[in-house]
């Protein structure tokens, strides 16, 4: 008996889905940080300074695994953690001068690879896969 997906929409969502993160993965490299690390200097960098919970529910991880990534990039000079002064259970994370400079140099080129990925889509193409995948996400 056969035992595979069946829905070829959900099938090629997956698919298609591992397949951009498989290359971004292999662009961040080139900067020497994982992708996971690179999603919290994104956030940093477009959110500004932010809690590691804050942080942590942006790019879906778990607090424990924002701890060892957040200490890495630590250790790297590229962000730095300090304390609320109104709440002392509160740690703030910011960006320091080279994970701005880091992620100043990573974002335009970024963005172009991202851009690079859809640019075969039409503006009409572009709106109905946006429509698409807002009704799946509205459903769940």
């Amino acid at each position: 008996m056969e035992r595979k997906c069946n829905n070829l929409p959900f099938l090629l969502l997956m698919q298609t889905s591992k397949a951009i993160h498989d290359r971004i993965k292999d662009e961040m490299t080139k900067y020497k940080v994982s992708i996971t690390e690179f999603s919290v200097l994104e956030v940093l960098y477009q959110k500004g300074k932010q809690t590691i919970q804050q942080i942590g529910n942006c790019i879906l991880i778990s607090s424990g695994s924002m701890t060892y990534v957040i200490d890495k990039l630590e250790q790297r000079g590229l962000l730095s953690r300090n304390a609320c002064p109104d709440d002392r259970r509160v740690v703030h994370v910011t960006l320091t001068d080279d994970g701005n400079q880091l992620i100043n140099e990573i974002m335009p080129k970024y963005h172009e690879f991202v851009n690079h990925m859809f640019d075969s889509l039409d503006s009409n193409e572009t709106e109905t896969i946006v429509q698409l995948l807002k009704k799946v996400r509205n459903k769940i």
